[in-house]
């Protein structure tokens, strides 16, 4: 397949990682990986904060750069979750009808990384290799709005030399959302306590999850605790082999890429 990666703000900003291990795992499958430079914000945090008109040149765009894919991808639940359930009101209620039609086309080919490999290509077993305890976030866009069910578990539980390990009270939110932690940071903060709770009664090194936002959350909170506890997301575990083994620093990252980002290389 042609595949069109949505790379998504933040990954782009500040997990670039996250971006080339889903291309690395896609091209290890055979499939061609193109990054678009066209592209621009899904537009989510616009309509999440009622700014839904501001967002039609977002949509417009992504429609026009994404059409000519077999298929587009995003290492993210909440920016694919826009795109298949934002981008047709915004169209429906500020567009015209040939850009309802041209958003409904790219959004029925829009996947989240799960849902790519497991419903669209078929496959569970990538080839990777990851020998360390980890434990696993639903996130919220990706269970309630993607409905990707079991899909990560699926591709995890694949993995070579993993120890995957139940997370208790998985499908309660880590208490992000967006402007929602700052809006209601109190409210935020006694959610994502409980989220850390959990993760560190799993005694798991690392916990993951397929959108960098909740991780960026839960991640900054076991980093000032100094729980010892690191973040990964999803495509970096599937990305990660023998050949290219993913080797923890102090801080839970990939010690390989952990002196780029923080400026030391």
């Amino acid at each position: 397949m042609k595949i069109g990666l949505l790379i998504t703000c933040l990954a782009d900003a500040m997990f670039p990682d996250v971006g080339r291990a889903t291309v690395d795992v896609l091209e290890r499958l055979g499939h061609t990986v193109d990054f678009p430079a066209e592209q621009s914000c899904c537009g989510q945090m616009h309509v999440n904060t009622g700014y839904q008109k501001a967002a039609l040149p977002l949509v417009e765009r992504f429609a026009d750069v994404f059409a000519p894919y077999d298929a587009v991808v995003a290492p993210s639940g909440s920016c694919v979750g826009s795109v298949r359930h934002q981008h047709g009101m915004v169209a429906r209620r500020f567009g015209s009808a040939g850009l309802q039609d041209a958003v409904g086309h790219v959004a029925g080919k829009t996947y989240e990384l799960s849902e790519l490999l497991v419903d669209v290509l078929g496959v569970t077993d990538v080839g990777a290799y990851f020998p360390h305890r980890v434990t696993y976030h639903p996130t919220c866009h990706s269970l309630r709005m993607l409905r990707v069910g079991d899909k990560p578990l699926r591709l995890l539980q694949a993995v070579d030399g993993i120890q995957l390990v139940d997370l208790p009270d998985a499908d309660q939110c880590c208490g992000f959302g967006g402007t929602f932690a700052v809006k209601n940071a109190d409210t935020s903060t006694a959610m994502l306590t409980d989220k850390m709770r959990h993760v560190l009664d799993t005694g798991a090194q690392l916990c993951s999850a397929g959108d960098s936002s909740c991780l960026m959350h839960i991640g900054g909170g076991l980093s000032r605790i100094r729980s010892g506890v690191g973040t990964v997301h999803l495509a970096q575990i599937l990305a990660a082999t023998r050949a290219r083994p993913y080797v923890l620093d102090q801080a839970g990252r990939d010690r390989a890429t952990s002196g780029v980002l923080d400026g030391r290389a």
